[in-house]
């Protein structure tokens, strides 16, 4: 039988265990639940856990293996979702006071497809309230802490499920990503995250943000994690206006280890300056493996970072504020201040403004289409260096630095973030892959072979014992 304590799971192997008998999904759903209860108390990723749920689920997968019945490859699977993907029966609170007591009828389409792929739901996962307010003080549940160094920052907004992820609790996470809000705590906490082709996802039942920017997509251990989720979160959605009708493809198949001649750009512009030493060495290193393994490397170059971020921000704000308008006049003492300004600011974003960055994003999505015309996939950096102490991230609405992943939310592009090494103090450093509309197979081919040829993924944060509590104001 597999010595769960050695080393967490990922979803291939809990997967190859479930058939040969080796584990059982009861026994692995009651490993996770036990390792959220004994560690989570220092980490604040998980803010309701659905034990009943996880265990009926876990049972049922248990039954239906050993009758022949394979689901496929996330069947016995425990999963968390980001606290603003709605859950039928169960609480969903966008991490505010606003929704504190908010219980959906029905589900997410996304957390449809997990339960059907036989899925363990382990709980819901924290946030940044409403997926833009974090890390924050004033609400109901503390923010969560990067397991690698608590003092740290996890990245957001999908925070709690790259805090989850990282530190063991169960392999596979759903975040959301309006500027990078999976990229983002994929590249602090060390995960793979993958930030799909705009409308290869559906968005049904998630809390929305942007409607023109918003994501879904899966935060793992491994690259290979990503595309076993992939192949079971992917498809057209009906019920998502912004839903694409286009195939899936076989996630896992594309896996095959080779990128011999696969034409890579290395846009260096993005961290060229202003990033950190260590991060800029580990980029380097990283695009030069991929040329070890057979890539061919090309310079390329995109309009500047400022453009990509101002259009972007533009656009989020504008149509935040539409959303959250009449609560935010109604009703603002239920947000926390974090949310509240920076949402406020869609206010003051005029007609002639929003039309202007939809321009302007047309033209941005024209010259990565050119890029991507001579190179298969863009590799640039996922964020300017290692992740922050909390105390110093800034939460203010017009931050000096907009997220480095901002670009790939306005174009609509798939965008992989997956570790490329570890500064000198420890914390994970990252490397972002980007592809053509819809190919998250070929970025998923080119992440997966460069981890099989690191030893990145062999190394785990080191967990303090701190019991989990339910923490609500």
């Amino acid at each position: 039988m597999i010595e769960l304590d050695a080393k967490p799971l990922t979803i291939a192997s809990a997967g190859r265990a479930f058939r040969d008998g080796s584990l059982s999904p009861v026994t692995l759903a009651e490993h996770c639940l036990a390792r959220i209860r004994h560690y989570d108390g220092a980490l604040h990723s998980v803010l309701l856990i659905t034990e009943s749920c996880a265990l009926e689920d876990a049972q049922r997968a248990e039954r239906e293996l050993a009758d022949g019945i394979d689901r496929g490859p996330l069947h016995g699977i425990p999963y968390g979702l980001k606290d603003i993907i709605d859950s039928a029966g169960i609480r969903t609170t966008c991490h505010s006071q606003r929704d504190i007591d908010r219980v959906p009828a029905t589900d997410a389409e996304v957390a449809i497809r997990l339960r059907k792929a036989g899925g363990v739901l382990l709980g819901k996962m924290a946030t940044h309230e409403f997926a833009i307010g974090g890390p924050s003080f004033d609400l109901p549940f503390p923010p969560a802490r990067n397991p690698w160094n608590t003092d740290h920052f996890t990245g957001g907004s999908s925070s709690g499920s790259g805090a989850a992820v990282a530190a063991g609790f169960m392999p596979l996470a759903l975040g959301s990503d309006t500027g990078g809000s999976i990229r983002l705590p994929a590249a602090y906490c060390g995960l793979a995250g993958l930030k799909p082709t705009y409308g290869r996802v559906s968005r049904r039942g998630v809390a929305p943000l942007s409607y023109s920017l918003d994501h879904v997509g899966p935060l793992t251990w491994t690259v290979e994690d990503c595309a076993l989720s992939m192949q079971i979160l992917a498809g057209f959605d009906a019920g998502d206006p912004g839903s694409a009708r286009v195939p899936v493809p076989d996630y896992r198949q594309a896996l095959d280890g080779n990128i011999r001649g696969l034409k890579v750009g290395y846009l260096r512009q993005f961290h060229a300056r202003d990033c950190d030493e260590e991060l800029i060495r580990g980029m380097d290193t990283a695009v030069g493996q991929l040329a070890s393994l057979g890539a061919e490397i090309i310079e390329v170059s995109l309009p500047a970072m400022r453009r990509f971020q101002a259009a972007q921000q533009a656009i989020l704000a504008a149509e935040g504020f539409s959303i959250h308008g009449p609560d935010l006049r109604e009703r603002p003492e239920t947000y926390g201040q974090n949310a509240f300004e920076r949402l406020c600011m869609g206010a003051f974003v005029t007609g002639a403004d929003y039309i202007d960055a939809q321009r302007a994003a047309r033209a941005l999505i024209a010259a990565v289409e050119t890029v991507l015309e001579d190179v298969e996939i863009i590799a640039c950096t996922t964020v300017p260096a290692p992740a922050p102490r909390i105390e110093d991230v800034e939460v203010v609405p017009f931050r000096s630095q907009p997220p480095l992943t901002a670009p790939f939310n306005l174009t609509g592009h798939p965008a992989l973030s997956l570790c490329c090494g570890y500064s000198d103090t420890g914390l994970p450093l990252a490397l972002q892959l980007v592809g053509r509309y819809f190919d998250e197979a070929t970025v998923l081919r080119a992440g997966h072979a460069y981890e099989q040829a690191t030893t990145w993924r062999d190394r785990r944060p080191a967990l303090r014992d701190a019991k989990w509590t339910e923490t609500v104001a």
